[in-house]
């Protein structure tokens, strides 16, 4: 994705990660973007107003009160000018103070002029404030409300003696979901159907068969294809992931349940990607009552879930597919096979290794048509990866 030309507002809140944001600003300006920066009064405590005017050539917002900049650039003027509003380091305090509407500097008060879904929030503290259930709290609220993440990342702290999961993100890896963000709406009004997380195979009431996908692959996905502007159905398996904003999410639990919700939405659907880890196999009965352990062996009578992308794949009118293999061997070998037998448009093959559970992934993308591509890096660049070949291939 290119930011050439595109306009971010970096906010840069008060800790010791800000000299990061100083290598965020040369890269997005060396990329050809055009920045401005807002700084929060603690911010300016760890890094001055002129190294960022040096690296932008443009006035920096420091003082909500300063007559000359509401004239020249008031809070209001930077949230009318600003495409992407890129917050790094999102300390603790700004993230409250977002959430709840707090807008006592020139940071803040930008940002609140600005919608939730054009901002990108790269968090910044020690990993046990990073923990603390009103900092997840706030994280969940705001994700809720259409705000992105990048990060933390798992590393040192400032304090050297502490590491866990709350360093900011390296500001390349910053810049690429800059890049994401502003992703051309290329699917517009595009219909499309996308599929989540695992599902559940009841045993008994207490008891089930399943995987361990987090759903992350597949809301990315989701996500990625709204911003490109398309309208998302995401029908999801049981994760603890907030919902994406702007899009209809339809909860189901088995593959039977997730069968059902697919072929009901169907209806003037272009592009329907399966990335759920739907389970190949249920349990033949289901106890009514929770099963009591009993002596000895035990065995389970296992039949056939249905084959979702294969039915699809089958009819003689259907979407384009995206299907999804997970290989601990043969990857290559086995993707084709798979992108064959069941007559789908894309698939997309990683080892299991990767993935479940991470926020990046590493994909190898094949076409019906030969196309070949491998993808690496935080699951919302892989998604784009993914939409750009949907897009080749998609047509007017």
């Amino acid at each position: 994705m290119s930011v050439q030309g595109r306009r971010v507002l970096l906010c840069v809140g008060g800790g010791i990660a800000a000299y990061k944001a100083c290598e965020l600003a040369r890269l997005l300006v060396k990329a050809g973007a055009q920045v401005r920066v807002a700084l929060t009064p603690a911010a300016q405590r760890f890094v001055t107003p002129l190294t960022f005017q040096a690296l932008t050539g443009s006035p920096v917002a420091t003082d909500i009160f300063s007559a000359e900049q509401d004239l020249a650039a008031g809070h209001i003027a930077l949230a009318d000018w600003a495409e992407l509003a890129t917050v790094a380091p999102a300390t603790a305090n700004l993230l409250a103070r977002l959430r709840i509407g707090q807008s006592d500097d020139m940071a803040a008060a930008a940002l609140l002029a600005i919608e939730p879904r054009r901002w990108l929030l790269a968090p910044a503290m020690n990993e046990k404030m990073w923990a603390s259930p009103a900092v997840q709290e706030n994280v969940r609220v705001l994700k809720e409300r259409g705000a992105r993440f990048v990060g933390p990342a798992v590393g040192e702290m400032a304090e050297r003696s502490h590491v866990g999961p709350g360093r900011m993100s390296e500001p390349a890896e910053i810049f690429a979901a800059c890049a994401d963000a502003l992703a051309p709406r290329d699917l517009e009004n595009v219909k499309v159907l996308v599929t989540a997380g695992p599902t559940r195979e009841m045993l008994d009431p207490v008891r089930y068969l399943s995987n361990p996908s987090s759903g992350r692959m597949g809301y990315a996905i989701a996500e990625a294809a709204r911003d490109r502007g398309a309208r998302v159905t995401l029908i999801s398996g049981p994760v603890e992931l907030p919902r994406p904003a702007d899009v209809e999410v339809v909860d189901v639990v088995s593959a039977e349940d997730l069968a059902r919700a697919v072929d009901e939405r169907l209806d003037g659907v272009r592009v329907v990607v399966m990335a759920a880890a739907v389970a190949d196999q249920r349990p033949a009965t289901r106890a009514s009552r929770k099963v009591k352990k009993q002596p000895g062996d035990e065995t389970m009578t296992l039949v056939r879930t249905p084959d979702i992308l294969a039915g699809l794949g089958a009819r003689a009118q259907r979407p384009m597919l995206v299907g999804f293999a997970a290989e601990s061997e043969n990857l290559e070998e086995n993707a084709r096979d798979k992108l064959a037998r069941k007559k789908l448009d894309l698939i997309v093959a990683n080892d299991v290794a990767d993935a479940f559970g991470k926020e990046t992934n590493r994909v190898l993308v094949l076409g019906k048509d030969g196309a070949r591509r491998e993808v690496q890096g935080p699951k919302l660049s892989v998604a784009h990866a993914i939409w750009d070949m949907v897009r080749e291939r998609l047509g007017g």
